[in-house]
């Protein structure tokens, strides 16, 4: 694909993408974390924070067929694994939750294919830091849960982490504003 078609910020070496829909409760926890980021913290240039709400799938397209990848791709999404609400964990593209796979209703998480092919073929790692969440309602109700929203600044020291490989207090490039 032309590069000159395919935006900036998923050419850079990490890409943090928060998924989810603000409309479905807790399902918004992944734009709810890239908002905070983005509004607490100054991010290096080479960093994009995107919140991928539920395109995440067009964008992950995108980024296979470009010939310029990222090293790195953090996915921030809620999923239902029976933990305790608002416990956040990392999961692998293997142990992604049935319902998360193939879910074409609220959340256009990606499907594993893709996520796998990424990894393996186009050697991008690719992180998934996932928080249990208390309740995706079926009709629209938007707002996160009281576990979620005590979840986010940890989860954002989790992702920071991830994308210095220090302890981000001490990265000089990734600090509060």
């Amino acid at each position: 694909m032309d590069e000159r078609f395919i935006p900036e910020c998923y050419r850079n070496p990490v890409i943090i993408l928060g998924c989810g829909n603000i409309l479905f409760g807790d399902d918004g926890f992944g734009p709810s974390v890239v908002e905070y980021i983005l509004k607490n913290y100054i991010i290096p240039e080479n960093v994009s924070v995107i919140d991928a709400g539920t395109s995440v799938r067009e964008i992950l397209f995108n980024i296979v067929l470009n010939e310029r990848r990222p090293e790195k791709i953090i996915i921030i999404d809620a999923v239902d694994t029976g933990r305790q609400p608002g416990e956040i964990f990392e999961l692998s593209i293997d142990e992604l939750p049935d319902n998360k796979i193939d879910d074409f209703s609220f959340h256009q998480f990606p499907t594993s294919n893709l996520l796998k092919e990424l990894q393996q073929f186009c050697n991008v790692e690719v992180i998934i830091v996932a928080a249990q969440v208390k309740n995706i309602p079926e009709e629209i109700c938007p707002g996160l849960s009281e576990q979620l929203i005590d979840a986010i600044p940890g989860t954002c020291g989790i992702i920071l982490k991830k994308i210095t490989n220090l302890d981000y207090s001490q990265d000089k490039s990734i600090r509060l504003k």
